[in-house]
């Protein structure tokens, strides 16, 4: 399994910012096999994890035009500043245990 890690500084981020981010992960979702995608922002920092099972999907996903789109938008007005990094998860655990 991968995580893509997204860390931004948020710039202007109107009702367009959250339609588009909303139409993003449902498409990520729908389309390219995403996972799960959670983020948060607090202040003017944000953070993206979303979970993908291979590399070929984040890469498909990546291509998107509708994705790469909000890219350009997003480094036009949204964004100060992002980092994103595609982290291959080798372990994993949770509370409560899951029962077996």
């Amino acid at each position: 399994m991968y995580a893509v890690i997204f860390r931004a500084t948020v710039g202007e981020q109107d009702q367009s910012y959250f339609d588009t981010a909303q139409a993003m992960r449902e498409i990520a979702i729908n389309e390219y096999g995403c996972l799960e995608f959670v983020a948060v922002t607090e202040s003017d920092q944000e953070i993206a994890i979303s979970y993908w099972q291979n590399q070929q999907d984040i890469h498909r996903w990546r291509e998107d035009p509708r994705h790469q789109h909000a890219q350009q938008q997003g480094q036009a007005s949204w964004y100060k500043d992002y980092r994103v990094e595609v982290v291959e998860i080798t372990r994993s655990y949770q509370f409560p245990n899951e029962p077996k």
